[in-house]
């Protein structure tokens, strides 16, 4: 059996991260992944300035693709502008195998499917062990399914349905786009250029809300890239979409248990109000690696729920969140109106086989 100080299970963002941390502090650390890297990873690969510097990253110095947005395009009903600000795009297919490179950790491809403890150990499919276990695999983390799950369920009115394709496109506009409430879709959908020709397309909602209208994420899906198609913005005819689920930010309790921490999605930590799992994955990973190299409590309080798309504590980011609530409520008030129909939502893969639940909160931003 393989012994090691710590197992990092899940190579992204977060899992790098706090194998990055953890080996600079002179532990044996070892990642394991049911992928090998680097790989596919559906992703809008929006990273903000904030996530750099926890990363300790420069653009500069970074050898992928690598685009940066100084006004992001904002549409809600007929209101339309340009907000300016500073974001980043980037292809997860490159940053996520550079991030766990520099981690400099043994990356091991292996799909975990037991975990058990054993004298204060964590003892994986019996041939991997160690004193601290991150999970940090997503929503599908089986470290949150082996340990987590029984203390810390997952809220399903928090759940969120998605559908995106990212592809190789000569876009001509190199803004990115993103509309809100567009078609009575309870969410979202972007449009996000990267460099190097590549272009990430996708939309993703409240999956009990599309459940109690009895929508089906592809019809929403249809109407997006047709309206794409309209503008200009994409003309394609080979959309492959790929669905998946995570989960917005809710309680940030019950993250640790004994030795065994959890990060990023797998501890459900997306913005409430634009999905961005990047930033909070990497926060919470920086804060995992602190508590075990120095001692410190593990807690989330601080991570923020929501993004700063426009700078932090502006007026014109109050005035976004403003209009986003204000959107929300109308659609709240539009879904308490129609009737459930008993159709299912689609394309809720990777969602570990829960369902959607629960009515929802007031708000993505509460």
């Amino acid at each position: 059996m393989r012994t090691v100080d710590a197992i990092v299970v899940g190579g992204g963002p977060a899992g790098s991260t706090c194998a990055w941390k953890l080996r600079a502090a002179g532990l044996e650390v070892l990642v394991l992944d049911k992928a090998a890297f680097p790989r596919t990873k559906l992703c809008a690969g929006w990273v903000t300035p904030q996530a750099l510097r926890d990363l300790e990253l420069d653009p500069g110095d970074y050898p992928h693709s690598f685009m940066s947005f100084e006004a992001l395009r904002l549409h809600w009903k007929c209101l339309s502008i340009a907000a300016r600000t500073q974001q980043h795009s980037i292809r997860r297919y490159e940053f996520d195998d550079f991030l766990l490179q520099r981690a400099g950790a043994e990356v091991v491809e292996h799909k975990v499917k037991h975990v058990r403890e054993d004298d204060g150990d964590y003892v994986i499919d019996d041939t991997f062990r160690c004193r601290y276990l991150l999970g940090a695999a997503g929503t599908a983390c089986p470290v949150y399914r082996n340990v987590f799950h029984d203390s810390k369920p997952r809220e399903g009115r928090l759940q969120i349905a998605t559908l995106e394709q990212e592809f190789a496109y000569d876009w001509q506009d190199p803004s990115c786009h993103l509309w809100f409430f567009d078609g009575g879709l309870p969410g979202y959908a972007w449009y996000v250029p990267k460099a190097n020709g590549y272009i990430n397309i996708g939309l993703g909602g409240i999956a009990d809300r599309l459940k109690a209208r009895g929508g089906h994420l592809r019809d929403h899906w249809q109407q997006f890239t047709a309206k794409l198609g309209k503008r200009g913005l994409v003309r394609y005819d080979d959309y492959r979409p790929t669905g998946y689920s995570y989960y917005l930010c809710g309680d940030m309790d019950k993250v640790r248990k004994g030795n065994a921490y959890l990060v990023g999605d797998a501890a459900g930590l997306a913005t409430r109000d634009m999905g961005e799992g990047i930033g909070p994955a990497v926060a919470s990973a920086l804060r995992a690696a602190r508590s075990i190299v120095d001692g410190d409590e593990y807690s989330l309080a601080g991570i923020d729920k929501f993004s700063e798309l426009l700078g932090p504590s502006t007026t014109r980011e109050r005035v976004r969140r403003w209009i986003l609530r204000q959107g929300i409520r109308i659609d709240q008030a539009r879904a308490s109106s129609t009737p459930y129909s008993g159709h299912r939502v689609n394309s809720l893969s990777g969602a570990n086989g829960s369902r959607p639940g629960g009515t929802g909160p007031r708000s993505l931003s509460e």
